[in-house]
């Protein structure tokens, strides 16, 4: 029995190129939208153009027309002007130096130069308490600074009460009166290296430096802050049992 073959009518295949039928025609991309160039910009980030905004600023030394060489930075700010670091941090060496020339005499007292307070020479006082107190086999920063802030805020109650209404002495002025006032001990601290550790001598000299620093103190206080004159032995007092709270840890 045979088979019968049935032909199918193909279509023939038509190519618009004309070319080989394996290669596909390819669609050229176009580039996207690209703002156009500005020749005449007088800020060089602006003209999108990294080659010529580096040149630029390599050039001129400036952006947003401030020049680097000369000092100014952008915004018109100059270092000139700027004041110095320990200006802004409310740190003034010659202030400093002055308070601590006016406790060396316990008989001037000059409560002019006290009117600003400020804790940065007392916070150095402390330090050099603490470095000759370590130099003697002591390791007290820690009780110093507690002591500092408890007697501080001891004799900040002390004058307001006995002051009353009339009293104007705040904490802030009070620590630093405090701080500058224990110059007298840290030259105890100092001079106690080089006295003989037991006998009569050390209590005699521990004793002078803790009544130059409870006259001073004393005098600071009632100069600075109104209220506190009729009062004077009862604030004397008080600063003698800081001082000498401080002079035992000399001492012992």
């Amino acid at each position: 029995m045979g088979t019968v073959k049935k032909e199918f009518a193909v279509p023939p295949v038509v190519f618009p190129s004309g070319g080989n039928p394996n290669l596909q025609q390819r669609r050229v991309a176009t580039a996207p939208f690209q703002p156009p160039r500005s020749t005449g910009s007088s800020i060089p980030f602006m003209s999108f153009d990294i080659g010529s905004a580096a040149a630029a600023s390599t050039s001129s030394g400036s952006i947003y027309g401030g020049s680097i060489v000369g000092g100014s930075v952008p915004g018109g700010a100059n270092f000139e002007v700027e004041e110095p670091l320990l200006d802004e941090l409310g740190i003034h060496p010659d202030q400093i130096w002055k308070k601590t020339k006016s406790i060396l005499n316990p008989f001037r007292v000059r409560p002019d130069v006290h009117k600003d307070s400020d804790l940065s020479g007392p916070i150095l006082l402390y330090m050099f308490f603490g470095l000759f107190q370590l130099l003697a086999g002591k390791i007290q920063f820690g009780v110093i600074l507690g002591w500092i802030v408890v007697s501080s805020i001891f004799l900040y109650v002390v004058f307001n009460m006995l002051a009353g209404r009339n009293g104007n002495l705040n904490l802030h002025t009070c620590t630093s009166v405090v701080g500058y006032c224990m110059l007298p001990v840290v030259v105890l601290s100092a001079v106690s290296l080089f006295l003989p550790q037991a006998g009569i001598m050390r209590f005699a000299v521990a004793g002078v430096f803790v009544l130059w620093a409870t006259r001073i103190c004393t005098s600071l206080m009632v100069s600075l802050a109104d209220g506190g004159d009729e009062h004077r032995g009862l604030i004397a007092y008080a600063c003698f049992l800081i001082f000498t709270l401080f002079s035992l840890l000399v001492i012992f």
